[in-house]
């Protein structure tokens, strides 16, 4: 499907965006593992995470789903079983790789697979440390590329330096070290998002977190998980979109209700603030150990381009594409550097962004690990391509509303796989 994005004369409201992705998954994957029924309140219906859904009911859990509140029936963290046929993880990276940690210690044999996105993206990253917790795990290309078969066996404790802080790859370690003698030891060089070990803490489990030079994360199996209710908050993710768009949209003031400002997952606001964008957060409260904030965002015509490096990527990595964007209509230039895990996304999201900016005749450079956007610029119009990224169709999205000429997206309907309901957002807060 392709879509055209106009310019619009403001943007304005309150909005309450679909809930996180990344706890929305970890909702069902950990809660699954605990002796007895969990509730989860405003879980995301989206692509991905009723991928996590569906995959778990087929390892015989039962979810029950009624009135917006799913109940999920923990059967242990050994009483999986085994599916009757192949896994089909859709496009979720998410739901693969932390399956793998929960699956490598279960009494079972599996195969997941996924779509031709997924099939691409690397998952020797978690297949090897694994393998060194005597997990027994077959994929194709030597063991680095979906479908994977994986055959349950005994596992054991190990340490493990996240080079890429990938927190899939952490999750998946803390996951299968439930089930693995001693005690398995994950270290970062810098904090990946912690919603796994922070779900894992408040259900019980005997995992330790230590935050001095290193970000270390210790688990020690035998200790059953409770279960626990939670109530997922707005998704960052999803809300940096329309936080974009009242920043560079003229006569804009927007309310974003209920958004996750966990401190591994807020930097695109951090960073939008040190652009000097007008962004406030109000209301701050906890949900389910989560810290949370209603965001008033209004337009901001006097932003600064700024650097991104490596150090600040891991809390923004999804935003990219969109501080990009917003990158266009700041003063001098915004350098993004350390980002090369954005070429092993749904897309290769720094070529995606390139080859759009160029369509549009917009100045950038392409580094190997980023890119350099240059700024002030007049957006003129013209059709880019999404790649089937959620991320790329809708970072485009919002450039459209201060195009001349609009903006035609091509596959816009790929925004499903995070955010079904986006397209309707945007037009509920637009002014024409």
């Amino acid at each position: 499907m392709e879509k055209e994005i106009k310019k619009v004369k403001s943007i304005k409201g309150t909005l309450r965006v679909p809930s996180d992705k990344s706890i929305s998954h970890r909702a069902i994957i950990i809660p699954s593992l605990a002796d007895g029924i969990s509730t989860v309140k405003n879980f995301l219906r989206a692509g991905d995470t009723l991928t996590t859904l569906n995959v778990y009911r087929k390892l015989g859990i039962k979810i029950e789903d009624e009135n917006q509140i799913l109940r999920v029936h923990g059967k242990g963290l050994k009483g999986l079983t085994e599916p009757d046929d192949i896994l089909d993880m859709g496009n979720s990276g998410t739901t693969t790789r932390l399956t793998m940690g929960v699956l490598a210690g279960q009494d079972l044999f599996a195969v997941m697979t996924g779509d031709d996105s997924l099939r691409k993206r690397p998952m020797g990253r978690v297949i090897k440390p694994l393998s060194q917790m005597n997990a027994i795990l077959y994929g194709r290309n030597n063991n680095s590329l979906l479908p994977v078969a994986i055959k349950g066996n005994r596992l054991k404790g190990i340490k493990f330096f996240n080079e890429k802080a990938s927190a899939q790859v952490k999750s998946a370690l803390l996951l299968a070290g439930l089930n693995a003698e001693g005690e398995t030891i994950v270290e970062e060089p810098v904090k990946s998002r912690d919603h796994t070990e922070k779900m894992l803490l408040s259900m019980g489990a005997d995992i330790k977190i230590e935050e001095n030079n290193i970000y270390k994360v210790s688990i020690k199996s035998g200790k059953s998980l409770s279960p626990i209710e939670i109530d997922v908050p707005a998704d960052p993710s999803s809300a940096a979109f329309f936080a974009a768009a009242a920043v560079i949209v003229p006569g804009s003031e927007l309310t974003l209700k209920d958004v996750l400002i966990n401190p591994t997952r807020d930097g695109f606001f951090r960073k939008l603030k040190e652009m000097g964008a007008d962004i406030e957060y109000t209301n701050i409260r906890e949900k389910a150990g989560e810290q949370v904030a209603d965001i008033i965002v209004r337009y901001s015509p006097d932003l600064k381009g700024i650097e991104i490096k490596k150090e600040d990527i891991a809390s923004m990595v999804d935003e990219i594409p969109v501080l990009a964007i917003v990158a266009t209509q700041a003063e001098g230039e915004t350098v993004i550097t350390g980002a090369e895990e954005l070429r092993v996304k749904e897309s290769d999201r720094i070529k995606a962004v390139v080859e759009n900016f160029k369509r549009l005749g917009l100045q950038i450079e392409e580094l190997p690990d980023g890119m350099i956007i240059h700024g002030k610029q007049k957006i003129k119009g013209g059709i880019v391509d999404s790649y089937k990224d959620h991320r790329i169709a809708m970072a485009f999205s919002i450039l459209g509303l201060i195009s001349e000429e609009g903006i035609k997206i091509k596959d816009a309907d790929c925004a499903y796989i995070s955010y079904p309901t986006f397209y309707e957002d945007l037009q509920s807060v637009i002014q024409k």
